[in-house]
């Protein structure tokens, strides 16, 4: 901002020059400057020559922290790359600038700011509710921030608790008739798995092989049953034209069914085809499937 001559200074025009620092409206030293005509270097040096009348009520230093907070609260960044932190003069000080001054201009311009700082005065007065309005508001706001990051939080770990009520249960039993809900369960563990699945289970049909469908892509799976019948054949050759294969051993060597999942070994008490038929119980057990006499 350049200033012609002493009449380009208008109350509007100071009174936007007016800021707010420490609880006390000041002015800065390069805007008194201006509009007193002289550099903002001769007008810090009068002050300097006579400190004794520039007590700290009158004057100080900004930090780089209020400097920094008047850039983000006027959004302007023509205060950067500062070497000294400019001088902020409160109403008294701006006072006794024009005394040490000593030039009409300086004289004629004080009295434009003292009214300025008397107008704007009067619009904080007159407006004091609007402002203590605008706290309350702000202090709304910040409650309702912090209510609503508890908020966050809580449903959060309502949702985490939910997650680990949803994990697979280490044993439970499944009742005559819950045919729907014991599917269920088998089809989450099979969904679950990453790398293979593995039944050991000697009644096999292709409602077991749809069910292993379901398994993610590239999850392996093995069937080891007593016999492959000539029906499950028919059923596996149909299977694989449509669906990832599933290899299928026989063996003698399991009376008990097991589901493994990945490397967790689950001891099922009805065959998979039967889940829900008839009371059965299932559990997990802590063991390497290597214990089953199956490698890796």
């Amino acid at each position: 901002m350049e200033l012609k001559n002493n009449t380009d200074v208008t109350l509007p025009l100071i009174e936007t020059m007016i800021l707010n620092v420490r609880g006390v409206q000041v002015m800065l030293d390069r805007d008194l400057s201006k509009l007193y005509g002289v550099e903002t270097r001769r007008l810090n040096e009068q002050v300097k020559r006579n400190l004794e009348r520039f007590p700290l009520e009158f004057c100080f230093q900004l930090t780089e922290v209020e400097c920094q907070n008047l850039m983000s609260q006027n959004a302007t960044s023509s205060w950067g790359g500062l070497r000294k932190m400019p001088y902020a003069f409160t109403e008294q000080g701006v006072a006794m600038l024009s005394t040490v001054l000593k030039s009409e201009t300086a004289v004629k311009a004080s009295i434009q700011i003292m009214k300025a700082f008397v107008s704007m005065r009067h619009l904080i007065a007159s407006n004091a509710h609007i402002f203590q309005r605008m706290d309350t508001i702000e202090h709304y706001q910040r409650e309702l921030l912090l209510h609503q990051t508890q908020t966050d939080h809580q449903i959060e770990d309502i949702f985490k608790r939910l997650d680990q009520e949803n994990t697979v249960p280490d044993q439970g039993i499944f009742y005559q008739g819950q045919i729907f809900d014991a599917y269920t369960f088998a089809s989450d563990l099979i969904k679950s798995a990453k790398t293979r699945i593995i039944l050991i289970d000697n009644y096999i049909d292709e409602s077991v092989l749809l069910m292993l469908s379901k398994r993610q892509d590239g999850v392996s799976a093995l069937i080891m049953t007593h016999k492959i019948t000539n029906t499950l054949k028919l059923d596996l050759s149909r299977q694989q034209q449509q669906y990832p294969p599933i290899d299928v051993q026989e063996t003698q060597s399991y009376h008990d069914r097991f589901l493994i999942i990945d490397d967790t070994i689950y001891h099922l008490g009805a065959s998979l085809k039967d889940l829900g038929k008839k009371l059965f119980a299932f559990s997990r057990m802590e063991m390497p499937v290597e214990k089953l006499g199956i490698e890796d």
